[in-house]
């Protein structure tokens, strides 16, 4: 009988403090983070342009982690030169926005780097099905893309766990990640519950009220001992 996957915390930069960023960063991976979440957003894919090759460069600087990279613009595959540069970078594309898919994830997976792929509220989980036994996490947005600080959509949990049992039934190692609305509160722990390894959170870890190292902290206890209910 296999054991219970560790459940990541993957802090979004998206929400930190851009004017210190390095610091950020460093205060994150010295917190326990487990991966660091980059936002690219190119303004057409989503409203918001976030940022670039620069700053992912500069991230690269501050922290050991693997970049969980995530990619929302329109075909990912044009830019994948200018971001996957580490074979520990982890690169997310979005399902809705590559014309050939199939081709996009094999291209990720020949750098070496491991690949996922996105999911928005409204696509189905049958979107990710024919490629699921090539990918390495599938990524269940919990809020529509394109801005920070949005409320998690409950609705998403039976999303989340109708992934995992597919995954599970064809017996695929893909990890359930899950981003959009993810506090130390249920919304953790729905989801959780409902089959997500990994747990991307922006404003739940950079935020005024605490600091990094308690915030990540009282997010990996609101999650610790919970597991898969099947």
């Amino acid at each position: 009988m296999t054991s219970e996957p560790r459940i990541l915390i993957a802090p979004s930069i998206l929400a930190a403090d851009f004017a210190n960023l390095g610091r950020q960063v460093e205060e994150a991976t010295q917190a326990g983070a487990d991966l660091i979440h980059v936002d690219v957003m190119d303004g057409t894919f989503v409203p918001n342009i976030s940022f670039g090759e620069v700053v992912i460069d500069a991230v690269r600087r501050h922290t050991e982690l693997p970049l969980n990279i995530h990619l929302m613009v329109e075909e990912p595959g044009k830019l994948m030169p200018s971001f996957q540069k580490a074979t520990t970078d982890q690169v997310i594309v979005h399902a809705e926005a590559c014309t050939h898919l199939h081709r996009t994830v094999f291209q990720v997976k020949e750098k070496g780097a491991e690949v996922g792929v996105a999911l928005n509220p409204g696509t189905p989980v049958s979107a990710v099905e024919e490629v699921l036994p090539y990918l390495d996490m599938v990524l269940v947005m919990t809020v529509n893309p394109g801005f920070g600080g949005q409320s998690f959509i409950p609705e998403t949990v039976s999303k989340i766990r109708r992934l995992r049992e597919l995954i599970e039934e064809k017996g695929y190692s893909a990890q359930v990640e899950v981003d959009g609305g993810i506090k130390a509160d249920y919304t953790a722990e729905e989801s959780v519950k409902a089959g997500a390894t990994i747990l991307v959170a922006g404003t739940a870890i950079f935020n005024r009220e605490e600091t990094v190292w308690a915030a990540t902290a009282k997010l990996r206890g609101c999650v610790c001992g919970l597991r898969y209910v099947r």
